[in-house]
């Protein structure tokens, strides 16, 4: 990089020093910032990957003073020194139905004898419209003054079926379809749905999922006694909050809120049950690197118990005693009495 700069020509021994330093300096910082250009472009490729989206593509150079290749095919190369494993495709494919197919007796020779069937299995789907016209029977009781109507078979509230509505589903979380695509598929198929209706399928009246979802949560949370937990940030309604990441071996569930903190992180772990606090031993040893204010050292060693409080109970306390608390020293008491008291209820 300096490979042009004559460091004999200064004269000057100290000013020849420093150059020479200063030059290390910039060379250093050079390095740095290649590293973290690399770094920064890994973050970015992830952050897409996370989003769905492809990172940037890893394009290598070409290489000189080498041979030209006579074959670049990349189907070649990606199959050299591998063995091909047909697996049978008849294994696992539910036969919904069954067809003998009759040979054109006219056709056959006279000495042509039956010898059975021979079995060949044909993959297909079968995509049509299945529109139902409901008529719900009505009966009126004039000595209540009620009118009594047959309900609709489960799935079929609103004005599509579930059919319509687990595609919906399917071609958005599990295929990754944009809302406008799924609407221009159903569309081609004879379904009048608009980009809105869509949209509401998606976002709304979803309480069977999450009461699902929450059951699958509850049961991962139990099934080590141990989770781990991370999260990254991401965009609700142009607002910057936090994704939870809770997993072990078997499950992962992710949860959004709109900060990171310690007591939101013990929210999540605890499944939204109502918080609690605990200013024991346990607390005050999460406290002890925390720089506490005078009258709050004096006061908080008072109240060491094994009681456990809720949390209104314990803030009306904690602001009558100490109301002139920083943020950062309520926050600090509040997290290290919930996480003592995270073993109760």
């Amino acid at each position: 990089m300096f490979e042009d700069i004559d460091l004999n020509a200064i004269q000057e021994e100290n000013a020849r020093e420093l150059v020479k330093r200063l030059l290390n300096t910039i060379e250093q910082l050079s390095a740095e910032v290649r590293d973290l250009r690399v770094e920064i472009q890994r973050l970015r490729d992830e952050n897409n990957h996370l989003k769905g989206e492809q990172g940037k593509p890893n394009i290598k150079g070409n290489k000189t003073g080498q041979a030209p290749q006579r074959d670049h095919s990349s189907e070649q190369e990606r199959h050299k020194g591998r063995r091909r494993h047909k697996s049978s495709k008849k294994t696992d494919v539910h036969i919904d139905r069954e067809e003998v197919l009759k040979v054109d007796l006219a056709r056959l020779p006279a000495d042509a004898e039956y010898k059975g069937c021979e079995s060949v299995v044909v993959q297909d789907l079968q995509l049509r419209p299945n529109n139902v016209r409901f008529y719900k029977e009505k009966y009126y009781s004039a000595s209540r003054h009620k009118t009594y109507l047959a309900e609709l078979p489960p799935g079929y509230e609103g004005q599509f079926g579930p059919g319509i509505k687990s595609l919906i589903v399917t071609l958005y979380f599990g295929v990754g379809t944009s809302e406008p695509k799924i609407q221009e598929f159903l569309k081609n198929m004879g379904v009048q749905i608009s980009k809105g209706e869509v949209s509401n399928l998606l976002i709304k009246e979803q309480d069977g999922f999450h009461a699902e979802s929450a059951a699958v949560y509850e049961a991962g949370l139990r099934s080590s006694p141990w989770q781990q937990t991370d999260h990254t940030e991401t965009r609700v309604d142009g607002q910057n909050q936090h994704c939870q990441v809770v997993c072990n071996p078997v499950y992962s569930s992710y949860h959004t809120r709109p900060g990171k903190d310690r007591l939101t992180v013990l929210d999540v772990l605890r499944q939204g049950r109502k918080r609690i606090f605990r200013l024991n031993e346990e607390a005050f040893g999460y406290l002890e690197k925390v720089p506490l204010s005078k009258a709050a050292q004096r006061i908080l060693p008072k109240w060491q118990s094994e009681k456990v409080w809720d949390e209104a109970a314990f803030v009306k306390r904690l602001d009558a005693a100490l109301p002139n608390l920083n943020i950062q020293q309520r926050t600090a008491i509040l997290g290290a009495a919930a996480v003592a008291a995270v073993n109760d209820n």
